[in-house]
């Protein structure tokens, strides 16, 4: 089969495209024909060794996909070859065939298309994961989401709708706000042309946002976290923008609020069942049309370094997909 392969450590012009032997799966895994598989940040961050977790190297990166079923191993009873499935698992996704434990994987509804099904997993667990259960999220809230535009943001975008929020989107330029308000934003704020503190403070009549999703870090998050409403809770995601903020004690105690960690990797390994009734939610969401995943770009998978760099640079709206 052609892989992507990441043989050292750097940036994603250093990937290459190869032939290598097709994975045998063992006992309680699945061999499954990647149809197509998203393209997340953690990535970019992953082929430079930069992120928490560093696979042993050469791998073939990526690790969301979509895909029908070729072969499955000893002990699996819940697959068969010729099922469509959606799979998670922490490299191989960007390949023409990719294993995964069967626990890993989940039934893809037949309303789907791949390429909206590779794109559920990370961006839209995160944000479940994030709203849902960390920042226990409540209808007639306000929720902000910075970087908006991007594959958690926007879906934060969506499920803050679904959820009973008053939703502000805030990113940069036009055309990712036009982006925002199709997804269902009561409020855009572009972040690179206008003052975040007083955007919010005018959006909320001064009051602030009961919920922070921050999957960008940098000098976004200081502004957004001084406006946070009293008993407010800060979700933090990641750092997009390059830097770890240094979070001003004082503010979280005088506005009684909650700076809240969100490692959806994390969770779905240690809590399976939760994760499982989490995604078993999003899908049916989507299936009846509650929930509209953007998948704005396919490459090839000759082209995965060039999606990789888009994602990097910030050129990404929604979702985009390796199609192999």
């Amino acid at each position: 089969m052609k892989a992507i392969v990441c043989k050292n450590w750097g940036p994603p012009d250093s990937l290459v495209l190869e032939d290598v032997p097709d994975p045998r799966p063992g006992p309680d895994e699945v061999l499954v024909e990647v149809r197509a598989a998203g393209v997340n940040f953690p990535d970019v961050l992953t082929v430079q060794g930069k992120y928490q977790i560093k696979p042993p190297l050469p791998f073939t990166p990526g690790n969301e996909f979509a895909g029908i079923v070729r072969t499955v191993g000893p002990g699996v009873t819940a697959f068969a070859p010729g099922d469509r499935v959606i799979g998670f698992t922490r490299t191989g996704a960007f390949a023409e065939l990719a294993l995964a434990p069967v626990s890993t994987l989940v039934p893809m509804p037949a309303v789907l298309d791949f390429d909206v099904a590779a794109a559920v997993t990370l961006t839209y667990g995160t944000a479940h994961h994030a709203l849902a259960d960390r920042g226990a999220l409540r209808p007639g809230e306000t929720l902000l989401v910075l970087g908006a535009a991007g594959g958690v943001g926007l879906a934060a975008v969506e499920l803050g709708k679904a959820l009973g929020a008053r939703v502000i989107a805030a990113a940069a330029g036009a055309d990712k706000l036009a982006v925002c308000r199709d997804s269902g934003a009561d409020v855009l704020i572009d972040y690179e042309r206008e003052d975040l503190r007083a955007a919010l403070r005018a959006a909320t009549d001064g009051r602030g946002p009961d919920v922070i999703v921050d999957p960008v870090g940098g000098i976004y998050s200081e502004p957004a976290l001084r406006s946070i409403a009293w008993r407010g809770r800060h979700l933090v995601i990641g750092f997009a923008n390059g830097a770890i903020p240094q979070v001003p004690w004082n503010v979280v105690l005088l506005k009684g609020a909650s700076v809240v960690g969100v490692f959806w990797g994390d969770f779905q390994r240690k809590e399976p069942q939760a994760n499982a009734a989490a995604m078993r939610t999003l899908l049916d969401w989507m299936a009846e049309g509650k929930l509209r995943p953007l998948v704005s770009k396919r490459y090839a998978l000759a082209d995965t370094a060039r999606a990789l760099e888009d994602m990097a640079a910030r050129r990404v709206t929604g979702k985009v997909v390796i199609a192999p």
